[in-house]
């Protein structure tokens, strides 16, 4: 908590974006926080799901995670490559709005640069868009190889999907019947329940589409095959979707990278400590 110039009581935010520059530049010097940048893309999740829902939900487990560890919530891109048929519907739909892979890598690229300029060495790109995994790992190769260029040298970055993190257990319970696995998950029962879970207002329940489980050959063609896809988008029944799903699938993902990146980023006390630690055994 803080007090203004006018007396009022503050809370501390955890969004890079609400901070002033001086704030920011504080934080990073006395807390040493990892800074969350969320990925997602601008994309069709059926008539019933909103446009930003590969934004919304990272960028939501972000916000969790930095309840719970030393970290800020860098803005999300909001654009992400584009749709594939077989994973996202398709590039066809309206309102899908991507880039081209090129500039989705060196715009990350570019801001992971950003944030080693600031001070900042502690970096997790948490992906909501499974088609921008390689374009990602791309940006983080150049940003890397480029501040090596620059020597700066102990830049660390973790980049993760966080439908990785997701237990066996929790897919038994979300899934009685059966896992469709995550490509067909596209605005599905995990995304409709995780979006239920955090934004119910923005789910039209009403709008579930009937549409049976896309069924796609085991090869691409190009121009795509858009009979392929299901009118509404939706790649397999989102129909037994539920908030209490979505709060089980939301709650383990945030524990469970808070848990990683506390592990791969350690307080820095915590890294002192271990430091000494080991020179002392060096001694004896």
């Amino acid at each position: 908590m803080a007090t203004s110039a006018r007396g009022m009581t503050m809370v501390e935010t955890n969004l890079m974006a609400e901070l002033t520059w001086a704030e920011y530049q504080d934080r990073l010097r006395r807390q040493n926080p990892v800074i969350l940048l969320p990925v997602g893309a601008l994309e069709q999740h059926g008539p019933h799901l909103p446009l930003g829902t590969d934004h919304m939900i990272p960028t939501a487990i972000c916000k969790g995670v930095a309840e719970r560890i030393s970290a800020l919530v860098a803005p999300a891109f909001n654009y992400g490559y584009k749709s594939q048929p077989k994973m996202g519907g398709g590039n066809h739909f309206p309102g899908t709005t991507s880039l081209d892979g090129n500039n989705l890598s060196l715009t990350l690229r570019d801001v992971l640069k950003e944030f080693a300029r600031h001070g900042s060495r502690r970096v997790a790109v948490v992906d909501g868009h499974y088609e921008n995994q390689m374009f990602l790992i791309e940006g983080i190769d150049l940003a890397m190889r480029e501040l090596r260029y620059d020597g700066i040298n102990d830049m660390k970055i973790i980049r993760l999907e966080y439908w990785d993190f997701t237990s066996s257990e929790t897919l038994a319970k979300v899934f009685p019947e059966g896992f469709p696995g995550y490509a067909l998950e596209h605005a599905a029962v995990m995304e409709t329940s995780i979006s239920l879970h955090i934004h119910p207002h923005l789910v039209r329940l009403d709008k579930l589409p009937k549409d049976p489980p896309a069924d796609f050959p085991p090869y691409d063609v190009y121009p795509t095959n858009t009979a392929w896809v299901p009118p509404s988008g939706v790649l397999s029944p989102a129909k037994s979707a539920s908030a209490a799903k979505g709060k089980a699938l939301f709650e383990e993902y945030v524990r469970t990278i808070a848990a990683a990146l506390k592990k791969e980023f350690p307080p820095k006390a915590t890294a002192r400590a271990a430091a000494a630690a080991k020179s002392t055994k060096r001694k004896r």
